[in-house]
């Protein structure tokens, strides 16, 4: 038996609270974020183009996924072609096909028949962009109020975005316009990965469970004034960093007068 998975707990989470929207809601999470093993028709080959197998089941047809190649080997009982995609990149290919997916079927608790409906829904919610807005933030103060749900999802979203930015500040705000909220301000973002972090907020948003909830996000430099402001009242998000490779320069042999070279 394969180790347990972040799939498999979010799947028995889910089914020992089979009322709560939010466990459900983390299942779905869990399978966008996950590398998916995709069993395939035939060889990918070079190019781009994949063909799932697709099994006629008695409610529709289905595609096969595994969050383990082990399962897959397990399941298909022979070697088969298939090609590994998160399940965000697999909703997107089954989008409005008519198309479910079977997840790890026969080989764990944690298989699920998920309808071609779910799949649709998936794929909407990844795909939600959030609103540009312009204001004036005119004060700040701690954030209050906000469930640990989300504070725990934004955790986990933050610490996948690794040398995306240097760190991010959760803090009340209140606008120009007379508005007031919570922002996530990034400090030191790539801008090229600004878009990212902001569908990342997004989705932390969402797939906490909290309804009708919004959250600001907006990008700083480490030198701004607004940053030492908000380090004062701001609950702080380190994202990891890519480590910089350590060069070492090892001497010649015999250039250490006080080490001579070994002579046989």
């Amino acid at each position: 038996m394969t180790q347990e998975t972040a799939l498999d707990r979010a799947h028995a989470a889910m089914e020992a609270a089979p009322q709560e929207d939010a466990a459900r809601l983390r299942y779905f999470e869990k399978l966008a974020e996950s590398e998916m093993f995709l069993m395939l028709a035939q060889d990918a080959g070079d190019g781009d183009q994949v063909t799932p197998e697709v099994f006629e089941l008695e409610d529709g047809r289905y595609v096969l996924v595994f969050d383990r190649e082990e399962r897959l080997a397990q399941f298909a009982g022979q070697p088969v072609p298939y090609v590994a995609l998160s399940g965000r990149v697999i909703a997107g290919m089954l989008a409005g096909q008519g198309i479910g997916l079977g997840v790890n079927l026969d080989v764990t608790p944690s298989a699920m028949l998920l309808p071609h409906r779910a799949v649709d829904w998936l794929h909407a919610t990844l795909g939600n962009a959030p609103d540009e807005v312009e204001a004036k933030i005119t004060q700040m103060h701690p954030p209050a109020g906000l469930p640990e749900a989300l504070i725990t999802a934004l955790d986990g979203k933050l610490a996948t975005a690794m040398g995306l930015a240097q760190c991010a500040y959760l803090i009340g705000v209140s606008y120009d316009t007379g508005g007031r909220g919570h922002l996530l301000g990034f400090v030191q973002a790539v801008p090229e990965a600004q878009d990212a972090l902001t569908k990342a907020v997004a989705e932390a948003l969402t797939f906490s469970g909290i309804e009708a909830g919004a959250l600001d996000v907006g990008f700083f430099r480490a030198g701004d004034p607004i940053v030492a402001q908000m380090d004062k009242v701001g609950l702080r998000f380190d994202l990891p960093q890519l480590q910089e490779p350590t060069l070492r320069r090892v001497p010649a042999p015999g250039s250490d007068p006080q080490r001579p070279p070994k002579l046989r």
